[in-house]
């Protein structure tokens, strides 16, 4: 009987695929070999695929001995030598992940044939992606955690894996997305699932929304009334917070420090680094509901159950600093992420003006005006991180005079801030909501769930230019600004996003379309075009059914299903014509001193 044809779907498509003739067969001892600086790679491969197809595949890290339960800590086979493995490895029947410097960094190299697959990276991170590849060339049963077999009692049908050649790196080094678990809390496990699922798109970077007005999210030792406390509110806006509605129910959970540390484990297993955030000045209700003298007001409070922007921030003092210091002393001891993000997005001052103390601490601090404060808290924060040997990332009003050019700028209320923040010397995450926030409505249907912000659908996504030639034409320059261009980032916000099947359905296939655009060569993806039809296609054929072995309730591409609505659940529309018109590609989001004076802002 001859193996089956396999349509490879590639999603995010590689930088180059040559097919072949034939395929490799995986079965009961096929050995996976690989070189031990790429063992983590190859073991999540090898785990995931025994799991999937229910086959039994032998491990050896180098030249050593078969994996076993044995093992060393560490994961190294016991016994094991260690030695290298190099493509000459390759004739060798099996897998082998083996190193090649010739590689670019982050990318690799897979050929597979009807006698072995070898898989060469340069680095662990092209590995991991190209064990991504080698998951979606098994099929969509690849994506489960147990095998289907044709009627019961009947063995799974053998995997076989097409025969082809794949070149690929990625286009950015910074692939992200943001989780919000601040406003609607997600336990562990639901987490450590949306780490697979942005892993399996090749994503490596998944910034974690730990604190908000709405909940504190992590548990700190040293201050534990932020998560007895911080941790839960009394209810929950239901929609847009304009209509008054809450459903009456308390709101509430938090991390320990070792569901975290099982996070980052997870996710440094599959390639991913997880970004903490704590936020301030602003956003900080939570804080101060558990600890009132941190707030300018100094009165009991309660953490807020609305959303939109809160005037209620930081009193910027020094015992303030010392507290987000020491708090982010235990961050650093959680999270081994390069970078570690401070917020600095939505600091109404509208508090800082009443308050004399506060005006005159200005003044103490040489500052020309009261909103400078926030500027001179971040900086303090981001020197604070970088003398741990981390650097700090900010959201993209932190960008200023004050703020130390190490510090990476997240660009998300339009881009020409993060051009800006390029010539000044910072390194940028391009992330505007205008495009890539996809909280944000995918629809513009009546039955499109709590429709809120622009409309952005699967092709907008894919359309995204971190700059755009308009963009580009304001700053011809731009390519030798002393700054970096990292990448870009996806945000899934939650406030509406009540549950893991809502975070699916604002999230998926849009974060597919997002991974094309952060991974692939650049291309002209203009909706209606030939490449953005070729990419839905793919995308229909091959990759939705990965998500559906995967269990992924995302949105389909004719609109939502009848379970998936919100009847009577009120969002609040906005219109990205109008705010271009109004803000060009400087956007217009958050909190604007003069246009916000009550505590609800654009949110």
């Amino acid at each position: 009987m001859s193996a089956p044809t396999l349509s490879p779907g590639l999603l995010p498509a590689p930088v180059s695929l040559q097919p072949a003739t034939g395929s490799f067969p995986l079965t009961d001892g096929t050995p996976v070999r690989t070189d031990p600086a790429l063992a983590a790679a190859a073991r999540w491969w090898r785990r995931t695929t025994e799991a999937a197809f229910g086959v039994d595949l032998p491990f050896v890290v180098g030249d050593g001995a078969v994996d076993s339960p044995a093992a060393a800590p560490g994961g190294a086979p016991r016994g094991a030598h260690q030695a290298n493995v190099t493509p000459d490895d390759a004739a060798r029947p099996g897998v082998t992940l083996a190193l090649d410097a010739s590689r670019p960094a982050g990318g690799y190299r897979l050929e597979i044939t009807p006698q072995a697959v070898l898989l060469t990276a340069a680095d662990a991170a092209g590995a991991h992606a190209g064990a991504q590849t080698l998951r979606q060339l098994a099929g969509p049963q690849a994506y489960r955690t147990a095998p289907v077999a044709a009627a019961p009692g009947t063995p799974a049908s053998t995997v076989h894996l097409p025969a082809l050649t794949v070149e690929d790196h990625p286009r950015f080094g910074w692939r992200g997305v943001l989780l919000d678990v601040a406003r609607h809390f997600l336990p562990t496990r639901e987490v450590l699932r949306f780490i697979d699922l942005a892993a399996a798109h090749k994503l490596n970077v998944v910034q974690l929304h730990l604190t908000d007005d709405q909940g504190w999210r992590m548990q700190v030792h040293r201050y534990p009334l932020l998560t007895e406390v911080g941790g839960w509110r009394t209810e929950s806006n239901v929609g847009t917070w304009r209509t008054g509605v809450f459903d009456g129910r308390p709101h509430g959970g938090f991390y320990t420090q070792d569901d975290l540390r099982e996070i980052v484990a997870h996710a440094r297993e599959r390639g991913v680094v997880v970004v903490p955030e704590i936020d301030a000045p602003g956003h900080v209700e939570a804080a101060v509901a558990a600890y009132p003298f941190l707030g300018t007001r100094k009165t009991p409070h309660t953490v807020r159950t609305t959303w939109g922007v809160s005037t209620e921030v930081l009193d910027p003092s020094d015992e303030a600093l010392e507290f987000f210091t020491n708090v982010l002393d235990e961050v650093l001891d959680v999270f081994d992420s390069p970078w570690i993000a401070i917020g600095g997005d939505e600091v109404p001052t509208t508090l800082w003006r009443e308050s004399p103390a506060i005006v005159a601490l200005a003044e103490q601090r040489g500052l020309a005006d009261v909103a400078d404060l926030a500027g001179w808290f971040l900086a303090r924060l981001s020197e604070h991180v970088t003398a741990q040997g981390r650097r700090a990332v900010v959201w993209d009003e932190g960008f200023g005079e004050q703020l130390p050019r190490d510090v990476v700028v997240t660009a998300w209320r339009g881009f020409t801030v993060g051009a800006d923040a390029l010539e000044a010397g910072n390194d940028v995450v391009m992330a505007p909501e205008q495009v890539v926030y996809l909280d944000h409505r995918a629809g513009d249907g009546e039955d499109e769930p709590v429709p809120v912000g622009f409309l952005r659908t699967v092709e907008d996504v894919l359309a995204f230019d971190p700059f755009p030639p308009e963009v580009l034409a304001q700053y011809p320059g731009l390519d030798a600004a002393p700054g970096r261009l990292l990448g870009a980032q996806a945000e899934v916000w939650s406030e509406h996003l009540d549950s893991p099947r809502r975070v699916d359905y604002a999230a998926f296939p849009r974060l597919a379309a997002f991974a094309e655009v952060v991974w692939s060569p650049t291309a002209e993806r203009t909706p209606g075009g030939p490449a953005s039809a070729e990419f839905l296609a793919r995308l229909e054929q091959d990759h939705l059914p990965r998500l559906d072995a995967a269990g992924v309730e995302y949105r389909p591409l004719d609109g939502p299903k009848p379970w998936q609505r919100r009847p009577g659940v009120h969002g609040f529309l906005r219109h990205l014509d109008q705010e271009m018109a109004a803000g060009g590609y400087a956007g217009v989001g958050g909190w604007v001193e003069g246009r916000d004076a009550s505590s609800e802002g654009q949110a």
